[in-house]
């Protein structure tokens, strides 16, 4: 394995993709905001299958200007050398570790990326702001890049959509790839965050994924009925602080009133254990429907 090249500003950036672009090879693209896991680990071999033998590059940015006040941005995990550890591991040319000064000269920029109507539904109700940071960081990453592969994971479903529609309606270049969500054996979807669990919280935590799994399996019978099983699901569960339970389309509108039995949908969900703020999705293929969703 060989140690990967870092780059902490945009000038050691640059000259490390000149020397590393050769032959007309792509270059592959996991931007991060660090405490990386085996989720991480999984969108970095994404890259790679996408790119063969070109450059595949990772961020570890904690971008301040997704988090609003009274968020976790001064206790979010910060373990550079432990994320350099697993992009060794996993083959990863170039590892962008900028500060915030680096990304943001002179402060928060004046020209950033509205989201539009995608951003003010469900994280971007309960998060205002907070996908006008995440799309203007992605934008700017994306330009001191140059990638022609950018893989996000699909956990952070509504993001990877604004992400997409970003890229579609700026004419950025990039192919955007979605990654499955990986899963504990338990099935909690891995997150960053979930280190502030405790072992209890850790286990009130399934919560999340058996509703989900729950409303996939009575999605054939409707999205009203796979929502109802879900929250019958929720409401055995305690210390489980509900922000939203939705089923929409896989662009995330809502469900037309008639819909063909076998449509493919989201169900996606928000919740707090004890202070940790966890979200989670699924796919799930709906049958006859009434109803869209619940918050």
């Amino acid at each position: 394995m060989t140690t990967p090249l870092l780059a902490s500003t945009r000038a050691e950036l640059a000259d490390l993709l000149v020397a590393a672009r050769r032959d007309g090879q792509k270059v592959g693209f996991v931007p991060t905001m660090g405490a990386l896991h085996e989720g991480h680990a999984s969108l970095m071999r994404v890259a790679r299958e996408h790119v063969g033998s070109g450059p595949v590059v990772a961020s570890i940015f904690v971008n301040p200007l997704q988090f609003a006040a009274g968020e976790d941005l001064d206790r979010y995990p910060r373990t550079l050398e432990a994320d350099l550890d697993l992009c060794k591991a996993e083959g990863v040319d170039i590892v962008f570790a900028p500060s915030v000064d680096e990304v943001y000269p002179g402060g928060e920029p004046v020209v950033t990326i509205q989201p539009g109507r995608l951003g003010d539904i469900l994280e971007g109700r309960i998060r205002p702001g907070h996908f006008r940071g995440v799309l203007t960081v992605v934008a700017k990453l994306f330009g001191l890049v140059r990638p022609d592969v950018a893989v996000f994971g699909e956990k952070d479903y509504q993001q990877l959509a604004l992400i997409r529609r970003m890229v579609e309606d700026l004419c950025m270049g990039v192919d955007v790839v979605g990654a499955e969500i990986v899963r504990e054996e338990s099935g909690l979807a891995l997150s960053s965050r979930n280190r502030y669990l405790d072992p209890d919280q850790r286990e009130r935590a399934l919560a999340l994924s058996s509703a989900l799994n729950r409303a996939r399996r009575h999605g054939p019978e409707g999205a009203e009925a796979a929502l109802a099983n879900a929250r019958a699901e929720l409401r055995s569960a305690h210390g489980v602080d509900l922000d939203y339970l939705v089923i929409t389309t896989r662009e995330l509108d809502e469900l037309p009133t008639d819909i063909s039995p076998g449509t493919e949908a989201r169900v996606l969900i928000a919740a707090r254990v004890g202070t940790t703020r966890l979200i989670d999705n699924m796919p799930i293929t709906l049958g006859a429907t009434q109803h869209k969703g619940d918050s």
